[in-house]
């Protein structure tokens, strides 16, 4: 987002948003999931626990900032889902590591690769 454009009250500018942040929509653009499952993912990935006291405010920060919906999976359990807003936060995200990490044709042909791996 562009600093012309406003940002409306009680939203997380895209490039405001922490990197704890940024992972938790990564982790959502693969499929909605629960906090549980959320935090597990992120467990896995720093490999150290994720408190639910860092967790669900994070969570509950992005859905007011219209990033994620927040759903009844069942009475007890919240489902979490990228929105299409949240998806294109993700893609902003990697358009900015792209822009600044391909400086030739062999960084190029890297990130390909791997993007090719991904599939």
């Amino acid at each position: 987002m562009s600093d012309s454009q406003s940002i409306p009250s009680g939203t997380i500018a895209v490039n405001d948003l922490t990197a704890f942040q940024q992972n938790i929509l990564v982790i959502l653009a693969r499929e909605s999931m629960y906090g549980l499952a959320i935090k597990r993912h992120l467990e896995s990935y720093y490999n150290s626990e994720v408190n639910h006291g860092r967790l669900y405010p994070n969570l509950d920060d992005l859905v007011e900032a219209g990033y994620i919906e927040k759903g009844e999976l069942d009475k007890r359990t919240n489902q979490y889902t990228l929105t299409d807003q949240g998806y294109e936060a993700v893609l902003e995200r990697l358009e900015w590591v792209f822009s600044n990490t391909i400086t030739d044709e062999d960084r190029a042909a890297q990130i390909k690769a791997l993007v090719d791996d991904a599939i």
